[in-house]
């Protein structure tokens, strides 16, 4: 049941992990990125497509760089990261109700 929101999870983990390092070793390219990560070529492809189409980074010729959204994301991301751990209590709570019938 919750397998799709844990892959969803997952899935978010790695954008970010990859949006960091683009942060820190920017421009930066598909092949440096994998090798740095120790992710495969295609998950990190996938991760920079994710991250240009909302904003995040672009293309340059040298490699990925951060657009002026990231700063925006971090104060965004803490406040989503807040409400999600609320939902997560409340779930846990209604479990563990659940486990009394």
């Amino acid at each position: 049941m919750l397998e799709r929101m844990k892959s969803e999870i997952d899935m978010t983990f790695r954008h970010l992990l990859v949006l960091k390092a683009v942060k820190e070793n920017q421009p930066i390219g598909i092949f440096k990125l994998s090798e740095l990560l120790k992710l495969p070529n295609h998950k990190v492809r996938y991760s920079l497509r994710i991250l240009e189409q909302a904003g995040l980074i672009r293309p340059s010729p040298q490699g990925a760089i951060v657009t002026e959204r990231f700063e925006e994301l971090k104060n965004q991301v803490d406040d989503d990261i807040k409400d999600i751990s609320e939902k997560i209590e409340e779930i846990k709570i209604l479990v563990d109700e659940m486990k009394m019938l």
